[in-house]
């Protein structure tokens, strides 16, 4: 665990691994120091703001360094589940790829009890962390100008739903109407770092 500045309101923690990342941050959205406002999870990195009226950096790294990282398996209580046409463009070369066939990949996908890691690339688009290990491919070696809003889609050893139209490179497995990122609610963006989702086929 190493402490790095991050401007004079946080502290970046840097951890081994997303495994790390999110057993910390678990550990402190349960029980936070004092004066720890926000966290925000990324891939090997946790950034904790906090409120210098209460707090210092350097209490507050002591802290954090005093605190367990959970390694209770996350609770299916709240479980979030997003409906999916499975009728991505991608699907059948992904059972190619992965050597299974194209429902198997749906099964696979659909079976997987996934968790929020971290948020990026765009508002509302979440990393999910859980996916099938036949099923970790890498990105697209080219990636697409325009993928849909909808789109679910697998890339490396990550889940997710892009929230709006953009350019990417993940592969795509399906679409749902679920939306993703919608300024009209609050919070605006639908999945949440630690939340748990799954996946739920349907028909067109």
């Amino acid at each position: 665990m190493r402490f790095l500045s991050a401007g004079s309101r946080a502290v970046l923690v840097e951890l081994d691994g997303l495994e790390e990342v999110g057993g910390l941050h678990a550990s402190l959205r349960d029980d936070p120091p004092p004066g720890a406002v926000e966290f925000v999870p990324a891939a090997r990195t946790l950034l904790v703001a906090f409120d210098p009226a209460v707090t210092t950096r350097e209490s507050l790294s002591a802290a954090i360094a005093g605190h367990r990282i959970s390694t209770a398996e996350p609770s299916d209580q709240g479980l979030v589940e997003i409906p999916v046409v499975y009728d991505g463009a991608d699907l059948a070369e992904v059972a190619r790829a992965t050597r299974l066939s194209s429902r198997e990949v749906v099964q696979r996908h659909a079976a997987g009890r996934y968790t929020v890691a971290f948020g990026g690339f765009a508002p509302g688009f979440a990393y999910l962390s859980g996916l099938d290990p036949l099923l970790l491919l890498p990105r697209r070696p080219v990636p697409r100008t325009r993928v849909a809003p909808g789109s679910v889609a697998i890339a490396d050893r990550f889940t997710s739903v892009y929230p709006r139209e953009s350019p990417g490179g993940w592969h795509l497995l399906g679409r749902t109407g679920t939306a993703m990122w919608d300024l009209h609610r609050d919070p605006p963006a639908f999945l949440a770092p630690g939340r748990r989702v799954r996946f739920v086929e349907v028909r067109p």
